[in-house]
């Protein structure tokens, strides 16, 4: 059974204290997408937020540094209460460095790669990593629809762990709903990321547990 990562890029910051309350019995982690404005067009939020959100919950918090020069933002956030940094190959010149830090730092490491970007790309440093996370949707903007070419990089990617006794998780993360969610894990998917599907449903645990019924085949 995939794990399930509720992303509070979809939740309500007004009201994220009962946002992360709704989800915490149903959820394993949460995902925490950190956006700069330089390398997506959007701003989200800082370590202050991972911070607070630390004394909130005891969930694992996925922290997804969607940043330009993530060398410089692992020690904050790490300080913040993140239990895992996720850094983009593409934003990533010397990327073994980068995942030695962030686990020299006491967290755990993931390398993500935008849609296009061939799983290749992080071979190299499988053994460094404790997760990969496949993008399903070019990284920016909570909302968007699954990118659909991605399920077969799922499955590829899959293959390619196995093939190499890699033991990283496979996350992906973009336009997981009810609908597709069967088949995101059915590729090979570990943890799914699940943002605007949760928290724009007036019952965020319901939606949690019926993705769950889904994922188990259940009628």
């Amino acid at each position: 059974m995939p794990k399930l990562a509720p992303s509070i890029l979809s939740a309500d910051f007004g009201r994220l204290g009962e946002e992360i309350a709704a989800v915490e019995a149903e959820a394993d982690l949460l995902h925490l997408d950190v956006m700069d404005g330089h390398f997506v067009p959007a701003i989200s939020f800082g370590a202050d937020v991972v911070r607070a959100l630390r004394r909130r919950t005891r969930l694992f918090l996925d922290v997804h540094l969607m940043v330009q020069h993530p060398d410089r933002h692992v020690a904050p956030f790490v300080e913040a209460g993140a239990d895992g940094l996720t850094v983009h190959v593409e934003a990533c010149p010397h990327l073994h460095r980068t995942l030695q830090q962030i686990r020299d730092a006491g967290a755990r490491a993931g390398v993500a790669l935008n849609p296009s970007t061939p799983f290749g790309h992080a071979e190299q440093v499988l053994g460094d990593c404790d997760l990969v996370l496949l993008m399903s949707v070019n990284p920016g903007f909570g909302g968007q629809s699954f990118i659909p070419f991605v399920e077969g990089k799922i499955a590829a990617a899959r293959r390619r762990l196995q093939a190499l006794g890699a033991t990283c998780e496979l996350e992906v993360d973009g336009g997981v709903k009810l609908e597709n969610c069967r088949a995101v894990a059915a590729a090979g998917a570990s943890i799914l990321v699940i943002g605007s599907a949760v928290f724009h449903n007036p019952d965020p645990a319901a939606t949690l547990r019926e993705i769950r019924r889904r994922l188990r085949g259940e009628p």
